[in-house]
This record gives structure tokens, C-alpha cells and sequence, in this order.
């Protein structure tokens, strides 16, 4: 197999991962608090031959000296993008649009070893979960039942309660049958520092990698500004037109890579066919 072959077949590998990612975006154009991904590329291994050995030759040359040749294009990683989104109003108050692009909610999610980690997510959509063993009490969770957390633990909310109200600083308020109200807690929230070393780890969320130090990643808030709209859910940050002209554009980068692999083939068969 000649260098033009093993280059294009590698760089046709490394654009199926960065089309992998484009669908990706576009099929979560709809998926509250997602955020798009961008693909980096960088070059392989290169070798340079040196095609003049003749140093009087080169006095006074401009372009680089010998031929670079380079076996491909690989993907270095995809990049988080934290763009805000677009705010859409629901009128449903268990419903949260984040304001700030690099805040996110923190999410409890228990193992199968009864082990105890932290998820973060943009989507804001909650629901209220019978906490077992005590019907009075209600758990503010996630559709899949893990828990909200707030500054001292899960958000936690009485049975018999008539109405809920957010701030924007994260404080929940909750307004019993009785007309009372109560203090159920504050939400907690962190600002993302270096996104990049957020990994998804499917529903929506994200943890910090293992190989990250989890205070260079995250940093805990303090709740004293505008975070949090009530009844409001914020929307993906793709841009179906952009992901559709990139998808375009690796295609045809794709059949460019698949055609060169092609005429190498036919340039090899007539050189075997000579006689």
C-alpha cells in the first residue's frame, strides 16, 4: 500500500468520528440544556526527504526546504461549547432555565454498589419523587429519579405543599395548604472552569474526568446574583444550519480521501499491468 493510500484511509477514520459528532448535535437539537461539540483535527506523524542535498543550490530559496509528507489527519478531542441557549417559557414550576453559560446544576446519582457520585447538567426539567418510608416528604429529582442537590444535600419538599417558588439566587420557597411558608433549601450550583475536561456520560450529563483535578474543572458559587428562571426551560445551543453546512463539508472531504484512495489503486494496477 503506497503513502497516498494510508493517508487517506486513515484521515476517511478520524472525518467518520467528526460526522459521528455532527449527528450527534443535530439529533439533540431539541434536547433541553445541550450543548453542541466541536472537533479538533491535528496532524500525524510527518516525515520530511530532503529532495535538494545541494547546499549551493538553495542560497537565497524562500519556500521551506525537502518535501513534507504526513500519513493523515487525526482527531485530537471535541471541545464543549457552553453557548446559552435560547430561553423558551413553560409556565410549569418545577421548571429551571440556567442563565449563566457556564453554570450547571449538580445532580446526586446513586451506583449499583450503593456508592454515592456527582453529575452535572444544564437541563433543567424536575419532578417531585416520594421519598420511601416517609410519605410527607417529597425529593426534588430528575425524571430518572436522581436527586437535585442543594447547598446542604437533596432539595426536599413537604406533601402538602400548594406552591413552589424559585428565586434567581437559587432559593426555594414553598407555600403550604395552610398559607405558611417554609424554606426548603437552596439550590447548588457550580461554574465550569475548563470544560474540556467535562466527559458525557449519557442522559444529558457530564462528569469530570478521571484524570482531572475536580477543583481545576468546577468551582462552587456563591448564590448572589440572577442564576435561576422559574417556569422557563433553556433550549440547545446547536445551530442546525452551521452543523449542516459542517456536515456537508466533511462529506465532501470524505469522498475527496475515498477518490484518492481509488486513482492510488488504479495508478498500482496499470503499473503491475506493464510489461
Amino acid at each position: 500500500m503506497n503513502r497516498s493510500m494510508i493517508t487517506a484511509s486513515v484521515t476517511m477514520g478520524q472525518l467518520q468520528r467528526q460526522l459521528d459528532t455532527i449527528s450527534n448535535n443535530l439529533s439533540n437539537t431539541n434536547t433541553y440544556g445541550y450543548k453542541r461539540r466541536d472537533v479538533q483535527f491535528s496532524s500525524l506523524l510527518a516525515q520530511k526527504m530532503n529532495n535538494q542535498p545541494n547546499q549551493n543550490v538553495e542560497i537565497g530559496r524562500q519556500s521551506p526546504e525537502g518535501i513534507r509528507l504526513g500519513n493523515g489527519a487525526r482527531v485530537s478531542g471535541t471541545v464543549l461549547r457552553l453557548e446559552q441557549g435560547g430561553i423558551m417559557e413553560t409556565g410549569r414550576s418545577l421548571d429551571f432555565a440556567l442563565l449563566d453559560p457556564n453554570v450547571m446544576f449538580q445532580m446526586g446519582k446513586t451506583l449499583e454498589n450503593g456508592g454515592e457520585i456527582v453529575e452535572y447538567t444544564r437541563e433543567g426539567s424536575f419532578y417531585l419523587t416520594p421519598i420511601n418510608g416517609n410519605p410527607q416528604i417529597l425529593q426534588l429529582t430528575a425524571s430518572n429519579g436522581d436527586a437535585v442537590l442543594g447547598v446542604n444535600g437533596p432539595i426536599e419538599i413537604p406533601a402538602n405543599f400548594e406552591s413552589i417558588s424559585v428565586t434567581g439566587e437559587g432559593l426555594i420557597k414553598v407555600t403550604l395548604t395552610d398559607q405558611t411558608t417554609v424554606n426548603a433549601g437552596r439550590l447548588s450550583l457550580v461554574e465550569v472552569n475548563r470544560p474540556q475536561l467535562l466527559q458525557s456520560v449519557g442522559e444529558n450529563r457530564y462528569q469530570v474526568s478521571a484524570t482531572a483535578d475536580l477543583n481545576d474543572v468546577i468551582e462552587q458559587i456563591e448564590m448572589n446574583g440572577n442564576y435561576i428562571q422559574q417556569g422557563s426551560l433553556e433550549q440547545s445551543n446547536v445551530d442546525v444550519a452551521q452543523e449542516m453546512a459542517q456536515l456537508m463539508a466533511t462529506q465532501r472531504s470524505y469522498q475527496m480521501n475515498a477518490r484518492s484512495i481509488t486513482m492510488a489503486d488504479q495508478m498500482m494496477g496499470l503499473v503491475n499491468s506493464i510489461r
